[in-house]
């Protein structure tokens, strides 16, 4: 591949450096994201948003957990988790995080963790 390319190259290393203004990992309040924290919009966005942040607002107007988000979005987690890191300091969405089968008292639901399954399948 040659120098040209690689600097025009949408879907490389550059891209995520800017997308995440060079920061490698999340701070503050998502430093304690998972793959499966829900995330839910908590506001529409504004103009002068960064594409990818009107994006998760868009795609967060109902719960939606970092997995599924990063799929969607064809993000890495730790760039995702920066991307997060912006909005839930600027109180434009909000991390939840999942109920755990022990925290509702019961074992966990087979017929929807097949459902995941099969969903997660046919990726």
């Amino acid at each position: 591949m040659n120098v040209s390319h690689r600097l025009t190259d949408p879907s490389g290393l550059e891209r995520y450096y800017v997308l995440t203004g060079g920061r490698s990992g999340p701070g503050g309040s998502a430093a304690t994201l998972d793959v499966a924290t829900l995330i839910v919009s908590r506001a529409a966005a504004v103009p002068g948003l960064q594409h990818e942040h009107e994006e998760i607002i868009r795609r967060c107007r109902n719960p939606l957990s970092v997995a599924e988000l990063g799929a969607h979005l064809r993000l890495p987690f730790n760039i995702l988790a920066v991307l997060l890191a912006d909005l839930l300091d600027a109180g434009r969405v909000k991390a939840r995080n999942p109920i755990t089968a022990s925290g509702a008292g019961r074992g966990p639901d087979l017929a929807l963790l097949e459902k995941v399954l099969s969903g997660l399948q046919r990726l």
